[in-house]
Parts: C-alpha cells; sequence; structure tokens
C-alpha cells in the first residue's frame, strides 16, 4: 500500500511539543509516538530534524509527516525550500509545508518549491492552508495533499472549534486528498470531520500535549470555585 493507502479514513497523531517543554526531547518523541500507534493512530506527524530522525529510526515503516518551524508567525512551517529539503532528507514519507499565499521567506513561489524538492527526493508534499482560495492555489502549485492546519492562524482571534466547514468544502472542490486539522479535541469531532469528506484525521494536542489537557481541566476547576 501508498502512505495514502495506509492513512486513508484514520488517525495521524502529531507528536510535537515547543522548545523549554518537558518532553522536548526526540526519545519523548519517539515514545509518545508508539503510544498513539498502540491505540490505534495509522500514521505520526512530527516537527523538527532531530525528532523526525529518531522517529524514522524507531519507526521505519509508519506513515511520517514532516515539518519544521522557523518562528513563531507568519510563514513559520517549513517556509523555505532549504527546510523543506532539510526535512526530506529525515526519510519523511510527507513534507508539510505552509501552503497559504502569504509570500515565502526565501522569495520562492510554492510551485517553485515543489518542483525543486522533486528534484532531489521522491516525497509527497502536503500543503498547510488557511482557505478555500490556498487550497486552490496550492493544488495548481502542484502538491499532493492539502491540510487545514492553518485555518484560524493566519490573523485575529483564533477560533476555539475545528474548523469542519472549510474541510467539508475542500473535501468537495479538491482533486487531491484533505487531511482535516487543527483544534480536533474529540473522537466526535474526528468523525465528522471524516464524515465531511476528509482522507485523514491529524489530532495533536488533545493526544499528546499533557501540559496544555491539564491547564484547561485546571482552569475548569478554578473557574467552579470562583463560581462556588
Amino acid at each position: 500500500m501508498t502512505v495514502l493507502d495506509e492513512i486513508r479514513g484514520r488517525l495521524v497523531v502529531s507528536c510535537q511539543a515547543d522548545p523549554g517543554e518537558p518532553l522536548d526531547e526526540p526519545a519523548h518523541m519517539v515514545a509518545l509516538a508508539r503510544s498513539a500507534l498502540v491505540g490505534g493512530a495509522a500514521g505520526i506527524r512530527a516537527q523538527g530534524l532531530a525528532d523526525l530522525r529518531a522517529l524514522r529510526a524507531a519507526l521505519p515503516d509508519t506513515p511520517l509527516i514532516g515539518l519544521v518551524k522557523d518562528g513563531t508567525s507568519g510563514v513559520y512551517i517549513t517556509p523555505s525550500l532549504a527546510h523543506a529539503r532539510a526535512v526530506a532528507e529525515t526519510g519523511a514519507d510527507v513534507v508539510a509545508l505552509d501552503g497559504t499565499r502569504r509570500p515565502r521567506p526565501d522569495g520562492r513561489s510554492l510551485a517553485d518549491t515543489v518542483v525543486a524538492l522533486r528534484e532531489r527526493y521522491r516525497v509527497l508534499v502536503m500543503a498547510d492552508v488557511a482557505s478555500v482560495a490556498d487550497a486552490d492555489a496550492a493544488v495548481l502549485a502542484g502538491v499532493d495533499l492539502v491540510s487545514t492546519t492553518l485555518s484560524g492562524y493566519t490573523g485575529g482571534a483564533v477560533p476555539h472549534d475545528p474548523d469542519l466547514d472549510l474541510v467539508g468544502a475542500l473535501a468537495d472542490r479538491l482533486s487531491v486528498p484533505v487531511v482535516a486539522e487543527g483544534r480536533i479535541n474529540t473522537p466526535e469531532e474526528a468523525a465528522e470531520a471524516l464524515r465531511r469528506g476528509a482522507h485523514t484525521v491529524v489530532v495533536g494536542t488533545a493526544i499528546t500535549r499533557p501540559a496544555v489537557v491539564t491547564s484547561r481541566f485546571a482552569a475548569a476547576l478554578v473557574t467552579s470555585r470562583e463560581l462556588s
């Protein structure tokens, strides 16, 4: 089976930690990924070259979506051709990159980046987009998959709920698989994303960010005490 076949209709778990977090070590990411696979995940999404190399070595047959983050705002998800090539070098099956229409920091277009990446590497390219217009442009640029990762993160307040409407809109119009990702916090939301046409569903924070999940419970208890 191809990587796309392996993840079709199934869960991909994003194993990432911010710099300075207790889990920010390749060995911890490998342990998280192994736990996700035991629980039924079909693939892993991860960021950072050290983590990607460790994951590829430990899980050679697991579909691996890779990226690097450079900064925390603007175009920072695999923002340049050099970043994309570095991700491909780790052995990731899919290179995820910013697929919005915003200017890329190396001055290349998304189409130029895709072409240049494929000149050296046999990888799939996934565009993380924020809108239908982004997705249309990304498909024209030649990407293999489109993900809703950046919906809600390119300006203004970040919504609470996943953008399932965008998932459905993209599934109805695109010729490439659509990946549902971003703020999916419950099994019911993941299942609804599939019903709306997602090829696969990526879940991260709700599964692999214990500090964030703990903070939500702790905050709820604080609010309960204040109201009682």
